[in-house]
């Protein structure tokens, strides 16, 4: 269907996954590995290894599911693991509203040059981190578009 997100299989449950959690203000935090290995980070957490797939995706981050808390990671194309620990922004200019989730989606790209997709379970506000910047209030065709481009600076 679309031509852009053909190499990036992954994109279309995900985007699908954030609107459906954005809707419910399910709080999620996924961060897709770019060049450089998330595998520390990975081993943080519990192994999925498993295609995206947006309703798996939505049962990860299901409130009281024993998965929900941390940071899933998808690296080629695969959801590789959930509940993984990141490295949180000490950014003095991070705004107070922004929690733990934006924080932590913030340090992961401060440190590597991964995307990282947060929803917030207050506003159900889906932000999208990369290089250190933070955006916020995207819609479902902003996050697809951004994830869809090679570089988003």
């Amino acid at each position: 269907k679309h031509k852009d997100t053909g190499e990036k299989p992954y994109i279309m449950p995900i985007v699908h996954a954030c609107m459906n959690m954005s809707k419910t203000k399910t709080g999620a935090l996924i961060v897709i590995e770019q060049g450089v290995s998330l595998d520390n980070y990975k081993n943080t957490g519990d192994t999925i290894n498993a295609n995206v797939n947006a309703r798996l995706i939505e049962n990860i981050f299901f409130k009281n599911s024993p998965l929900h808390d941390g940071a899933m990671i998808i690296a080629d194309d695969r959801i590789a693991s959930a509940a993984c620990i990141l490295p949180v922004s000490h950014n003095t200019r991070i705004p107070k509203s922004m929690g733990l989730r934006h924080r932590s989606a913030l340090g992961i790209t401060e440190v590597t040059d991964a995307l990282a997709i947060v929803v917030s379970e207050e506003t159900g506000n889906i932000s999208l981190a990369h290089n250190g910047k933070i955006t916020t209030k995207i819609s479902g065709k902003d996050l697809e578009r951004m994830l869809a481009q090679e570089s988003i600076d």
